[in-house]
């Protein structure tokens, strides 16, 4: 199966055990580390703790930590590959005590890792778009015991401005444009990434609010699925 651009290995019924997971995902993290993707001890520590292959449907399991995307219930949603957090959460800085809100919950994956990086004194608020997936990310961040994560069922384009400003906002789905909401809702010295479509080439873009004014800065190309709702283009929701 063929999804954006990405070649999906076929479903099949799970057979590696729990030593084999946590084999991979130490190879992973040491992966990332090699690579130069993963620079942050906190984001290392909350990426070695959380079972990425828990947040993945049952037949794509054992398919957790190869770098590729793999399908969620719902409208073209996906869980991203496994580098693409240390490619958001590194260049925004992700830490101790920020207030951070993801756009495009997914398997909830994301959510868990930022939880552990913010830790107790952060606050990370999570806003899903499609019905179906939300309640997928909701059942799995219940059983792994996130219950203080902020799930929010609605348009994530339009934010959660009941709960800001946040230090650091992720949107993990293509935007034709920043969404002004989202900007409104980032506190100052605050930071946003987002992949943005521009000549249609999806380029991943960090925004930083400064007491001088919003700096922009493109970091890198990227392949993700397009974001829905008012600031949204065509297609489906997720990450990729």
């Amino acid at each position: 199966m063929t999804t954006h651009g990405w070649l999906i290995p076929p479903p099949a019924e799970p057979s590696k055990s729990r030593e084999d997971f946590a084999q991979e995902r130490v190879a992973k993290v040491a992966w990332l580390t090699e690579q130069g993707l993963l620079k942050s001890e906190r984001i290392r520590q909350a990426l070695l703790k959380v079972p990425r292959e828990d947040f993945i449907p049952h037949l794509y399991r054992d398919y957790a930590y190869l770098e590729v995307p793999l399908p969620l219930p719902g409208q073209q949603s996906t869980i991203s590959c496994p580098h693409s957090y240390p490619l958001f959460y590194e260049p925004l800085g992700l830490d101790q005590g920020h207030r951070f809100m993801e756009v495009g919950l997914g398997s909830g994956y994301g959510t868990a890792v930022a939880r552990e990086v913010v830790g107790d004194e952060g606050l990370v608020v999570a806003v899903e778009i499609d019905p179906v997936t939300f309640a997928f990310a909701k059942e799995n961040l219940d059983r792994l015991g996130y219950r203080d994560v902020v799930l929010v069922n609605a348009d994530g384009g339009l934010g959660y401005p009941q709960l800001g400003p946040y230090d650091r906002i992720a949107i993990t789905a293509a935007c034709p444009e920043l969404p002004p909401p989202l900007i409104e809702q980032l506190a100052p010295d605050g930071r946003l990434i987002a992949p943005v479509v521009e000549h249609d080439v999806q380029m991943l873009v960090l925004l930083e609010k400064t007491a001088q004014g919003i700096k922009r800065r493109e970091l890198c190309p990227v392949l993700y699925v397009s974001l829905r709702g008012v600031y949204g283009g065509s297609g489906g929701s997720g990450n990729t």
